[in-house]
């Protein structure tokens, strides 16, 4: 055995080789192109430190910032008939689920939470994009009632997450129906008095923006998020007039009375503890707990504090 040929030489070969760099450690922005750090724009929540551009973000992650300690309860939301109208396009339609439901590691389109946020117990919905574009189909018909129904339920205020290219054709005319029975589960909320806050994400169009999304007591929109029923192009070609700039984005609808806030990602929390509170008739959210006080009252505890500190010093002497 040549120890030299068989143990030497692969040893130092393995120290002083180049180690590839791991692809995930840097993300570019879609807006300004800017490579960022994989763990900086996670702890920016997937806003770009740059331009303030807003990334997508998945509802789990956004759940794990949103619920106080990131400590949630997922609710269970009834599973629909599959393929109920046997759809088959390039795909079958259960091939495009099992495919969504692998990439994303997620059910369906949309997650159903309960928890507190800044010590106030709620109920959050939240749709996720990336399975399908969040396209509403029977799931996320079920998901919204079972929201509202736990709300009810537990008589917490439901604040939901809206992200969806419309209705999913793959269902057809049953995927048009969850417009009646989302509006149905949203009056339910209102005759037992529970609020029901809208954050509206990039994008939510089609028959979303026609039900649900947009029959909140509170309207919140990220920054230049699309909110549309029809998009602009489809518009442009159907009056053939050239749009505004800006036009069916956050800020252009905050303009003309559609959405009451537009907020930055970063203090959504923040403003959905003040605004859910002030809704609830609740006193301001404590921002944070003082140590319990030691027996003996505080004057003992200062003197104790200076007598350890004495007696360090006394110590290095």
């Amino acid at each position: 055995m040549n120890w030299i040929t068989n143990y030497v030489r692969p040893r130092i070969n393995s120290i002083f080789s180049r180690r590839e760099t791991p692809d995930n450690l840097w993300t570019k922005c879609d807006d300004c192109g800017t490579m960022l750090f994989h763990r900086e724009v996670s702890d920016n929540l997937n806003v770009c430190t740059n331009c303030g551009h807003h990334m997508p973000i998945t509802p789990r992650e956004r759940f794990q910032t949103l619920f106080d300690g990131g400590v949630f309860t997922e609710v269970k939301v009834p599973a629909p008939t599959p393929d109920p109208l046997h759809f088959r396009d390039q795909k079958k339609y259960p091939d495009r689920l099992k495919a969504a439901q692998k990439q994303t590691a997620e059910a369906e389109a949309m997650l159903v939470a309960t928890g507190e946020m800044g010590r106030t117990p709620i109920v959050a919905a939240g749709q996720d994009f990336s399975f399908m574009a969040g396209s509403m189909g029977m799931y996320v018909g079920n998901a919204i009632i079972a929201a509202a129904e736990e709300a009810v339920k537990l008589k917490r205020p439901l604040i939901l997450f809206s992200a969806a290219g419309g209705a999913r054709m793959q269902e057809g005319i049953l995927s048009l129906m969850q417009m009646p029975r989302t509006t149905v589960a949203v009056q339910m909320l209102k005759e037992a008095g529970l609020p029901y806050i809208v954050v509206l994400t990039h994008p939510t169009t089609g028959g979303v923006t026609a039900s649900y999304a947009m029959l909140g007591d509170v309207h919140i929109a990220e920054p230049n998020a699309l909110i549309c029923f029809a998009g602009p192009r489809v518009i442009e070609q159907t009056i053939r007039e050239k749009l505004p700039d800006g036009f069916q984005r956050a800020e252009y609808l905050l303009d003309h009375g559609m959405l009451d806030r537009v907020t930055p990602r970063t203090q959504l929390r923040d403003e959905l503890i003040n605004i859910t509170r002030m809704l609830l008739g609740m006193p301001p959210a404590v921002r944070g707990d003082l140590p319990p006080p030691r027996e003996g009252g505080e004057l003992d505890h200062a003197l104790s504090d200076v007598e350890e500190a004495q007696a360090k010093a006394d110590a290095k002497k």
